[in-house]
């Protein structure tokens, strides 16, 4: 007597049409984690890596990002309301708790589960960092050149800066895997030879964000640095006086 077998399920589910309102929700949800929230940590992570080169280039790129014209209105329609519509409806899947995790392998559990904790992780540190530097103490639009000095400041406290390091890690790993989750849904990795292809990209993607952002956040902790305010001229562009 043979024994039935249940197959178990590999891959990613394709966004399918007839689902209802939800098929669209769903989408708009898979969609707003590529463009604009990935487009917009893509650009973060590159504009905050001019702080590799001091804080007067630091400070210059601040200026111009707050200088953009209707810059308000750029971040609350692309960036803000994106971001809390792609978060609060990720909570809203995942507690209820809709996709059946049972029927994964070993490996699709641990991914599925990462990449629902690593998306809760970002948003508080999302949260948590527009808000101290766009919305307390200095503001940016008014003194783009105190930028350097003001993230400078916060890193002071290890705790901070160890919920910087989390949400870094957390962030590009969730964009990174969500990239790979974007193109199986929507039908650009079919096959399977694709989709491991795309998941060497995705890791890669992911280190290379991680290791960007840490080196990034070193460069606020350059001793040469810490008493230098962006605004000023540092003491190599001094004039020698002789005594």
């Amino acid at each position: 007597m043979t024994t039935a077998v249940t197959p178990v399920a590999r891959g990613v589910p394709p966004l399918r049409a007839g689902q209802g309102h939800s098929f669209f929700w769903r989408r708009l949800h898979s969609l707003t984690g590529i463009i604009p929230i990935g487009a917009f940590l893509v650009e973060h992570f590159i504009s905050n890596a001019f702080a590799t080169n001091g804080p007067h280039a630091y400070a210059d790129q601040v200026r111009f990002l707050t200088g953009l014209p209707f810059v308000q209105v750029l971040e609350w329609v692309g960036i803000y309301i994106p971001l809390l519509y792609h978060s609060l409806y990720g909570f809203y899947i995942w507690l209820r708790g809709e996709a059946n995790v049972s029927e994964y392998p070993w490996a699709g559990n641990f991914m599925y589960s990462a990449q629902r904790w690593t998306g809760a992780i970002a948003f508080l540190y999302m949260g948590w960092h527009v808000y101290t530097m766009r919305f307390s103490g200095i503001h940016l639009l008014a003194q783009p050149d105190a930028a350097f000095h003001k993230v400078q400041a916060e890193l002071v406290s290890r705790w901070a800066a160890g919920f910087y390091v989390i949400g870094i890690v957390a962030a590009s790993w969730h964009f990174a895997y969500g990239l790979y989750l974007f193109c199986a849904k929507w039908g650009i990795t079919v096959s399977d030879r694709s989709r491991k292809a795309m998941s060497v990209v995705s890791a890669i993607i992911a280190v290379t964000f991680i290791v960007v952002g840490l080196v990034t956040m070193a460069s606020f902790f350059r001793s040469q640095w810490q008493n230098t305010p962006a605004n000023l001229p540092t003491t190599a562009t001094q004039p020698i006086r002789d005594r």
